[in-house]
C-alpha cells in the first residue's frame, strides 16, 4: 500500500476514543462523498445511522440530496428512518421530490409514508416537484394519490400574516414551467381558480415574475393557457393589481389584448394606489398598449394622464390621450401643514412636487431634503402614507439587517423605533418617526438653557435600554441622539458601530467613558467640541457642581454600580429629594452607639467639607436651635452628624422666626452646604455596614 493511501485509510477509520458526535460527523461526510466502504465501516463502529448534521440533516437525507440511489438503499437497509425531519420539517421524501428521482421516491413511499406530508412551511413532495419543474416526479406522485389541489398549510401565526395557501399549480406558474402547468391542468385536473391566503390565483402567480426577461415568454404562454381554461381575470395581487395591470407592467400587448376580450374584465379597475391599467401604460411610455386601452374605452379622466405623458416626454402618447378627450389639469393639492417646525418648509415642498412613489413612501434624495449625514449615507425627509418620517436608504442585504435591529427597539422608550419600511430595486427604505434636531444641533442653536438634568436622564436610559438588548453603542456622539417636537430624546445608530456585548466588559466600559464626555458636553451647553470638554469647563457655582463631578468620575472609573446604579446618582435627584435624604439620615443613625463610624468608611478618601459649619450657618438660627426654650439647651458640634441632626430638627419642628428669615429650608441648606449631599451619599455608600442607608427612591427618576 502506498504511504499516502495508508494515511487516508487511517484518517477515515474511527478510533476507540471517538465520541458519538465524531462518528456522526464522519458518517455524514462519508455519505456526502458517496464512500460506501467508509459508511459501512463507520456503521460497524457504532455510528448512528439517524444522526443529524448541521440544520438537522440525516445521512439518508444527504444521500437523497446527492441523488445517490444505491446509498439510499444501503442506509434504508441499515435502519435509516425515512420519517426523520430536518430543522425546517423537511424529510427525505420531500428532498427526493426536489431531486426528482422517481426511483428514490418509490423506495421511500414503500416505507409507508404519507404522500401528502409537509414540512414546516407547508410544502408537500408534490409541491416541491412542481416548484422545481420535475414533471416525471410530479406524474409519479399523482399516480400514487398526491392531492393536486392541496393548499400550503402554515402555522396560525403565519396565516394571520396571510402567508401560505399556495398550490402546486401556483408554484409551477410562478416559476414559469409551462409544460408542468399544462400537465397539472390537462392531466391532473388542477383547479385554476383556487386562491392562496393573499387571494391570488394561478394567473396572478404566473404574471408575478413576468417582468423579468427570462420569465417573460413563459409568463405570456401560461397566461394564455390559463385564460383558455377559465381562470378568473379579475383576481388581484396583494397590492390590488389586477391581471390586466400586471400585463401592462410586463408590457405584453398580446396578453393585454387577450384580457380585454373577456367581457367580465373591468378595464378601469385600480390598484391600492389608485393606478389604472391606462395610467400604468402611460407611465411605461407604451404607446401601443395605451392606444389599445383607449380604443377599448378606458377612462381618460382619471389621473392627470397628460401631465405624466409630458413629464416623460412622450408627446405621441399625449396627442393620443387628447384625441380621447384627456385634458391637462393643473395639479392642486389640499392645504397641508406639517407637524414639524424645523422641517416645515422642506416638507411642504416634498408634498407638492412629483416623486415616483416607493410603496407608500414619497422621498427625494436631494441635498435640501437631507436631514443628516452618516458614514453610510444620508438621512432624508419623507412622507409615508402622509406621515412625516426620516428615511434611511440601504442596500437590501444591509437594510434587512438594520430592520431586524430596529425592530428589537420597539418596546424601548428612548431608542429610535422603526415606523415602516419599503423595498424597491434592491434597496430598503427604513422610515423612522421624524425628529426635529439632533442633540448637537439643539444645543448649539438653543437660545434658552435646556433642562440638562432631564436630558441626561433620557440619555442614560437610552444607553441602558441598548445594553439590555445585548449591544454597546461605541459611538455616543451628540449627533446620534435625536430630539422630537415634544423634547423627547432618542438614541440612534445610523453608522452601525454597535457591538455585541456577549459578556465582555470592554464595550460597556467604552460606553461609560463616552457618557462621561457627553455629560460634560451637555452641561457645557454644547459650546465646546465633544473631545475637548473637561471637568474644568463646569461652573463651580452650579448647585449640581459636586454631584456632576462625582458622576463623571464614576463613569470614567467604570464604577461597579454600572449604568443602572449611576442612573440613580444624586446628580439626578430633585432638590427636595436631596433635602429629604439629608433629613432622613439622622433618623437612621440616632440610635446607633457610634454614629461617627457611619461616616468613616474603611477606604474613604474625602473629608467632611464643612469642619466649621457652626460658623457658616446664620448665628440667629444656631442660637434658636441650641436654645429652643422652656429651659432646654443643646450644643451642636462641628461634625456631620450634628449638622444632619440640626437639618432634621429644624424641618421636623419648624420655627416661624427661622422660616421668616431663611425661607425655603431646602434652598437655604443646599446653597449653604452644596457639597453635603454627595459627601453623605458617598460616605454611606463606601461603608459596607451602612451602604443601604444610601438607597433611596426618587419619584422624579
Amino acid at each position: 500500500m502506498e504511504p499516502t493511501a495508508h494515511r487516508q485509510q487511517e484518517a477515515s477509520t474511527p478510533s476507540s476514543t471517538e465520541t458519538a458526535e465524531d462518528l456522526a460527523s464522519k458518517l455524514n461526510a462519508a455519505v456526502r462523498n458517496n464512500n460506501k466502504d467508509d459508511v459501512l465501516e463507520l456503521l460497524e463502529k457504532g455510528a448512528d445511522v439517524n444522526s443529524k448534521a448541521e440544520s438537522g440533516w440525516t445521512p439518508l437525507q444527504s444521500a437523497v440530496q446527492a441523488n445517490e440511489e444505491d446509498m439510499v438503499r444501503l442506509l434504508l437497509d441499515k435502519g435509516a428512518c425515512p420519517r426523520a425531519r430536518k430543522d425546517n420539517g423537511g424529510t427525505a421524501f420531500t428532498e427526493a421530490a426536489i431531486t426528482g428521482n422517481v426511483n428514490i421516491l418509490e423506495l421511500l413511499l414503500d416505507c409507508g409514508l404519507n404522500i401528502n406530508d409537509h414540512d414546516d412551511n407547508g410544502f408537500t413532495a408534490f409541491m416541491e416537484a412542481a416548484w422545481y419543474g420535475n414533471e416525471e416526479a410530479l406524474k409519479f406522485l399523482y399516480s400514487k394519490g398526491a392531492n393536486v389541489n392541496l393548499r400550503r398549510a402554515v402555522s396560525e401565526e403565519k396565516a394571520k400574516l396571510h402567508k401560505g395557501g399556495a398550490t402546486a399549480l401556483m408554484d409551477a406558474c410562478r416559476r414559469g414551467y409551462f409544460s408542468v402547468v399544462k400537465t397539472l391542468i390537462q392531466e391532473m385536473g388542477a383547479d385554476v381558480n383556487i386562491c392562496d391566503n393573499k387571494d391570488r390565483n394561478a394567473l396572478i402567480h404566473a404574471l408575478k415574475e413576468g417582468c423579468a426577461k427570462e420569465r417573460y415568454e413563459s409568463a405570456v404562454s401560461i397566461g394564455h393557457f390559463l385564460l383558455e381554461h377559465g381562470v378568473d381575470v379579475n383576481s388581484k395581487n396583494e397590492c390590488g393589481k389586477t391581471a390586466l395591470i400586471l400585463a401592462v407592467e410586463m408590457q405584453s400587448l398580446d396578453l393585454v389584448k387577450a384580457f380585454l376580450e373577456k367581457s367580465e374584465i373591468d378595464i378601469d379597475d385600480a390598484d391600492e394606489e389608485g393606478n389604472t391599467a391606462l395610467m400604468v401604460a402611460v407611465e411605461k411610455k407604451n404607446y401601443n398598449i395605451a392606444k389599445l386601452l383607449c380604443e377599448k374605452g378606458a377612462r381618460t379622466d382619471i389621473g392627470n394622464l397628460i401631465a405624466v405623458a409630458n413629464r416623460n416626454r412622450a408627446h405621441d402618447i399625449a396627442r393620443l390621450l387628447r384625441q380621447y378627450h384627456a385634458k391637462f389639469v393643473p395639479e392642486t393639492l389640499e392645504d397641508w401643514e406639517p407637524n414639524s417646525k424645523c422641517w416645515k418648509d422642506q416638507l411642504k415642498k416634498l408634498y407638492k412636487i412629483y416623486r415616483p412613489m416607493i410603496g407608500k413612501l414619497k422621498t427625494f434624495q436631494y441635498i435640501q431634503q437631507r436631514i443628516q449625514n452618516t458614514s453610510q449615507g444620508g438621512i432624508y425627509l419623507g412622507l409615508h402614507g402622509g406621515t412625516e418620517v426620516a428615511v434611511r436608504i440601504s442596500r437590501s442585504t444591509e437594510g434587512d439587517k438594520e430592520k431586524r435591529f430596529f425592530e428589537q427597539c420597539g418596546n424601548c422608550e428612548h431608542l429610535l423605533k422603526l415606523f415602516q419600511f419599503e423595498k424597491a430595486r434592491g434597496y430598503t427604505y427604513l422610515c423612522f418617526p421624524l425628529w426635529e434636531k439632533n442633540l448637537e444641533e439643539h444645543l448649539q442653536e438653543l437660545e434658552d438653557q435646556m433642562d440638562y438634568k432631564d436630558a441626561l436622564r433620557m440619555i442614560f436610559q437610552a444607553v441602558r435600554e441598548l445594553h439590555s438588548l445585548g449591544f454597546a453603542h461605541q459611538d455616543l456622539h451628540p449627533r446620534n441622539f435625536v430630539i422630537d417636537l415634544g423634547g423627547k430624546i432618542y438614541l440612534a445608530d445610523f453608522d452601525n458601530k454597535r457591538k455585541l456585548i456577549e459578556g465582555k466588559k470592554e464595550p460597556v466600559n467604552s460606553d461609560l467613558e463616552a457618557l462621561s464626555r457627553l455629560v460634560l458636553y451637555v452641561l457645557r451647553g454644547g459650546r465646546k467640541p465633544l473631545q475637548q470638554v473637561s471637568t474644568k469647563d463646569l461652573a463651580a457655582d452650579s448647585p449640581d457642581y459636586k454631584e456632576a463631578l462625582d458622576l463623571v468620575s464614576s463613569l470614567v472609573s467604570h464604577d461597579e454600580r454600572g449604568l443602572e446604579g449611576l442612573s440613580k446618582h444624586p446628580y439626578f435627584w430633585s432638590k427636595q429629594t436631596r433635602f429629604n435624604f439629608l433629613k432622613s439620615i439622622w433618623n437612621k443613625i440616632k440610635d446607633l452607639r457610634n454614629r461617627k463610624a457611619v461616616f468613616q468608611a474603611p477606604n474613604a478618601t474625602e473629608r467632611f467639607p464643612y469642619p466649621s459649619w457652626t460658623k457658616e450657618i446664620d448665628k440667629d438660627i444656631l442660637s434658636i436651635m441650641q436654645n429652643p426654650g422652656k429651659g432646654k439647651s443643646f450644643k451642636y458640634n462641628n461634625n456631620v452628624t450634628d449638622l444632619l441632626r440640626l437639618i432634621r430638627n429644624l424641618d421636623e419642628h419648624p420655627n416661624i422666626r427661622i422660616s421668616n428669615k431663611i425661607g425655603d429650608h431646602a434652598d437655604y441648606f443646599l446653597k449653604l452646604f452644596p457639597e453635603l449631599t454627595i459627601y453623605v451619599y458617598n460616605s454611606l455608600r463606601q461603608n459596607p455596614e451602612y451602604s443601604h442607608f444610601a438607597d433611596i427612591q426618587d419619584p422624579s427618576l
